[in-house]
């Protein structure tokens, strides 16, 4: 099997904006996130900026990524932040699942991710690949 890539998306943000994000209301937070990604991130205080600040570079690069894909359609950031929830696997990789309804597109076919994200003491960084398997 191929694979192609369709769409490559990068984002990095200073994890201080999303220090006080804790204290938001969790209506506040859900307008961007879905409950699972609130109640983990909130799940430990020290770590609540970096885990949102990771997931909002997701948002962003998947956003980036999903131009190049649909490149005759304009999407929201807020109706992507909606679109998609952001989990960990086992193994602590990150995996996206998507609503494409919410979104306003066909499901497309054949189409997988790779995530992979990084933070430091400033910074959250996410890169997202979106990738069509084609057959031989």
């Amino acid at each position: 099997m191929k694979y192609m890539i369709k769409g490559i998306g990068i984002d990095s943000v200073e994890i201080e904006r999303f220090k006080d994000w804790h204290a938001y209301s969790n209506s506040s937070l859900s307008r961007i996130f879905s409950k699972q990604e609130i109640d983990y991130c909130l799940s430990v205080p020290a770590k609540s900026a970096e885990r949102f600040a990771a997931r909002f570079a997701v948002r962003e690069a998947f956003l980036k990524a999903l131009q190049q894909v649909f490149l005759n359609t304009n999407f929201a950031l807020l109706t992507v932040c909606k679109a998609i929830q952001i989990d960990k696997t086992a193994n602590g990789a990150p995996i996206i699942a998507i609503d494409w309804k919410k979104l306003k597109v066909e499901n497309p076919k054949n189409i997988s991710f790779s995530i992979s994200w990084t933070h430091n003491k400033t910074d959250a960084t996410a890169i997202l690949i979106i990738y069509c398997n084609q057959r031989d």
